[in-house]
């Protein structure tokens, strides 16, 4: 009966987000506020019933419930309980549900604080939200129902895909659905200052927190899902431009020249149209993501489903988004006023900068997605579009990025004088030309790698002491701890966040720089007893022992590490055979460290050529990879502290 409760609540949820769409939007049109009122209770109560059909799916796993398909083709009783919660979400139908769940999670989230907002926008934002979560939940319903009995009941179950159980893969997908799912919220607010006509900057005050909050929790996904990719996969990268990575860097990078572009429209009432046009960019993004994911239409290790019926769906109902907010993005926009002017040397002309290389840099990265697919359909052949192309855009506009990013905040807004900025920022320039020039008399191992080091290392230096230089000078103004104190209690929270997700940039920056042309790669062959060498370090291989698992058999190697004559660690990377699958799976092992990471990954043995015990094996060092991962964790703390600053609290109280 559980399953079929699950069923009755999707439907039910349906059912709700149809009145949802369609009575608030009339009402806020023919200022019937009962209609408007209507809104909120409908958002609540369709989170209810999606929370009750993601309760009975979960109970369908924790219980083992084969006759539930899904359950059956991503479970068995084997499988440790923590990764039973996680397989709710670890294919297609669980993780359309666990967007759904979202969704509602969103709407009533918005419908508890909407309070403060005017009824008819509360009510065209929550009717906009419902319109979407229909969208969603006849997918489930028509193509992709999580609650498909089977018959015969089969007495065990498949097995979750062994590459996602991992508890990495248990956090990455909530946190990536999160700010998939909050960009819509953005889009619900662009949809509703579009159909009221009032598109002055107060829709972008509304609007800012929602996307920050979006923003941080798509940039703990990503850095997430790079962190999994690293350590489970036994490849040693953390980024491959894979079309599924693409799909979530795209929105990511729109979202991030959203934000700087809600605050011109916020504080100078300036950007009105590319600010709306950025926040249905950003979740249509979204929307394509899911589609690349789940249509089959691109291969990739994280994709869900091929089913053509899903992926003509899912374009069906991308179209009408997407066309549809177009449409009445050209309907409306005419009307809207050009804003604040400023002079070509002012804050908003670096913002402008700062957002057309951003929407460049990811519409260069949605070419070299879709151009497999574009290049087959006109029947020009086939292409492939791999790593060194993306990495040459990646490159190509970098620089730039990081300049716009150093001179931006130092930047006053409407007109600045040049002579001013030199001032303020000769000094970090010339440290920064002399920084690169420092770096460039160090050879990496990489051809051409002295101009990437100088680059990469000038930047860091630019990027970090442009904005200490703005540092000092609001800290000047300040002349005593209680002001400066006042001033992060305060206002001051959004500027401190912006300076602690621009450190994470430099931190990124500073991690890529050196993991790319400083770091080492050997597939060697080794024997127990064996010693190999590499960047100063000893690896000593002691063999391999088979050990059991819940729902798998491994085979683990065992090496010592020293440096000099000390032991520093002991690595025992696996490689693991699960009882569902023959194709053995990587588990590398690996010594953190803040400066490198050394990492094993087992290969295969290669016992046939006569020398029992000889296995392959990979071994990397990997200096300040650290830095690319906490450089996107400060990132998104920069975030959570810009939204609490105080005077979005005023505003909403207001």
């Amino acid at each position: 009966m559980i399953p079929e409760l699950g069923h009755l609540a999707l439907i039910l949820a349906l059912a709700l987000a149809i009145i949802q769409a369609i009575l608030p939007l009339a009402g806020s049109f023919t200022h019937r506020r009962s209609w408007m009122a209507m809104a909120r209770p409908l958002a609540w109560g369709q989170l209810a019933f999606l929370s009750l059909a993601f309760a009975c799916l979960l109970w369908a796993f924790l219980s083992d419930d084969f006759s539930v398909l899904y359950v059956a083709r991503n479970s068995n009783r084997l499988m440790p309980a923590v990764y039973k919660v996680s397989a709710v979400w670890g294919a297609h139908e669980g993780s359309l549900l666990l967007w759904a769940l979202l969704l509602g999670g969103w709407g009533a989230a918005v419908a508890a604080s909407g309070r403060n907002l005017p009824p008819q926008v509360a009510a065209r934002v929550l009717s906009v939200l419902g319109l979407i979560g229909i969208g969603f939940l006849l997918f489930m319903l028509l193509t992709s129902n999580p609650f498909t009995r089977l018959f015969p009941v089969p007495p065990e179950g498949r097995d979750l895909n062994p590459l996602l159980q991992d508890p990495g893969l248990a956090i990455h997908p909530p946190m990536l659905y999160m700010g998939y799912v909050g960009f819509s919220v953005a889009f619900a607010f662009a949809i509703a200052a579009l159909l009221g006509g009032k598109l002055d900057a107060t829709w972008a005050r509304w609007s800012r927190p929602w996307t920050t909050v979006a923003w941080v929790f798509l940039t703990l996904g990503i850095a997430l899902g790079s962190w999994w990719a690293y350590y489970e996969l036994g490849w040693g990268g953390w980024w491959f431009w894979d079309p599924v990575e693409n799909a979530s860097l795209m929105p990511w990078l729109v979202g991030t020249a959203l934000i700087h572009s809600l605050a011109v429209t916020e504080k100078r009432a300036a950007f009105k149209r590319w600010t709306l046009l950025l926040a249905l960019c950003a979740f249509s993004l979204s929307l394509l993501g899911t589609f690349l994911v789940r249509s089959g239409v691109l291969t990739s290790v994280h994709a869900f489903a091929t089913d053509p019926a899903r992926g003509t769906f899912i374009l069906v109902f991308l179209c009408l988004v997407v066309g549809g907010s177009l449409a009445l993005y050209a309907w409306r926009t005419p009307e809207v006023s050009g804003g604040g002017r400023f002079d070509p040397l002012s804050r908003e002309t670096f913002l402008l900068v700062n957002n057309l290389l951003l929407t460049a840099f990811a519409a260069l990265v949605l070419f070299g997605t879709l151009a497999p697919l574009i290049y087959e359909a006109m029947g020009w052949g086939k292409i492939s579009v791999g790593f060194p192309w993306f990495n040459r855009m990646f490159l190509a506009l970098m620089p730039f990025l990081a300049l716009a990013l150093g001179i931006g905040p130092m930047t006053r807004w409407k007109r600045d004088q040049a002579g001013r900025l030199v001032k303020g920022l000769g000094i970090a320039a010339l440290v920064s030309l002399a920084t690169a020039g420092v770096a460039s008399l160090f050879p990496p191992k990489t051809t051409g790698g002295s101009l990437l080091v100088a680059l990469g290392l000038g930047l860091v230096a630019w990027v970090l002491l442009a904005h200490l230089a703005g540092l000092r000078d609001r800290l000047r103004r300040r002349r005593d701890i209680a002001a400066v104190a006042a001033d992060l209690k305060g206002g001051g929270r959004g500027y401190y966040g912006m300076l602690l997700a621009h450190l994470g940039v430099a931190m990124f920056i500073f991690g890529v720089t050196m993991v790319s042309n400083f770091g080492s790669e050997q597939d060697i062959r080794m024997s127990p007893g064996d010693v190999h060498e590499t960047a100063g370090y000893r690896f000593r291989f002691e063999g391999v022992t088979t050990v059991p698992g819940p729902n798998y058999r491994a085979v683990r190697g065992r090496f010592l590490v020293f440096q000099g004559d000390r032991q520093i660690a002991v690595l025992e990377p696996e490689k693991r055979t699960y009882f569902t699958s023959p194709k053995p799976m990587t588990e590398a092992a690996i010594d953190w460290g803040f400066t490198r990471d050394l990492y094993v990954s087992l290969g295969e043995p290669l016992g046939e050529s006569g020398r029992d015990g000889d296995w392959a094996l990979r071994i990397y060092y990997k200096p300040a990879v650290r830095w690319i991962w906490l450089g996107g964790l400060c990132m998104a703390l920069g975030g959570l502290l810009a939204i609490t600053d105080r005077r979005y609290r005023r505003f909403i109280r207001k």
